[in-house]
């Protein structure tokens, strides 16, 4: 069974999911649902973070408490798989995805919101990316978590475009359209490659946006 990758998210990615990572993913499923519970919280948290930030931005907090419940919704479901397969959940250490990409975020605003959901729409997509290249290698093994992580595609890659709308929408800088979009164009472009190297480099643990396994 193969899954297509969204086109856009695709192209909005700079490196795909590397081979070892996703051999590793399918043997190592228990650790992958602890992970991936703690990304859903941590998801829906970083949106009511930005809520609590930037209270006077609405169009920013509609769209992301609607996408805090969602998130919340998904870690239900993936709770629900774990007690079911008898996987208890636990804390976990910070890893190196998210921190990797949030150090670089600029401290003046409207820069750091603009590079605080940059971030959050590569994190989707990457999100997105993994479930889709996941599945073939699972389709075998767990029929019941390939077709749980088919059924996340969607709401993903809404979750990723959101991000990337209100990030578009809120960059500063010059006054002429053609220079925000500049300014936008060359901090997605940064965060790729940043993003793209913590993927494909080295990681000594394994997470669900962890880098290639050592």
């Amino acid at each position: 069974m193969t899954v297509d990758i969204p086109l856009d998210i695709e192209q909005f990615l700079g490196c795909k999911t590397p081979e070892a990572w996703l051999q590793l993913a399918a043997s190592r499923v228990p650790e992958l649902l602890v992970d991936h519970a703690q990304c859903e919280k941590k998801a829906a948290s970083s949106a009511l973070q930005l809520m609590f930030r930037y209270p006077d931005d609405e169009e920013m907090a509609k769209r992301m408490s609607k996408l805090a419940r969602e998130e919340l919704r998904h870690f239900e479901q993936v709770l629900k798989l774990m007690q079911a397969r008898g996987v208890a959940d636990r804390k976990q250490t910070a890893a190196r995805y998210a921190a990797g990409l949030r150090e670089h975020v600029r401290k003046g605003e409207p820069d750091r919101l603009v590079d605080m959901l940059i971030i959050g729409a590569f994190i989707e997509a990457r999100s997105c990316e993994r479930f889709a290249a996941l599945i073939p290698y699972l389709h075998e093994l767990d029929t019941e978590l390939a077709q749980f992580y088919r059924g996340l595609l969607e709401s993903e890659g809404r979750h990723y475009q959101n991000y990337l709308k209100l990030a578009e929408q809120r960059v500063g800088g010059g006054s002429a359209q053609s220079g925000r979009e500049q300014v936008f164009s060359e901090r997605i472009e940064f965060f790729r490659q940043v993003e793209a190297e913590l993927i494909a480099s080295p990681d000594e643990e394994f997470r669900f946006h962890s880098g290639c396994p050592v």
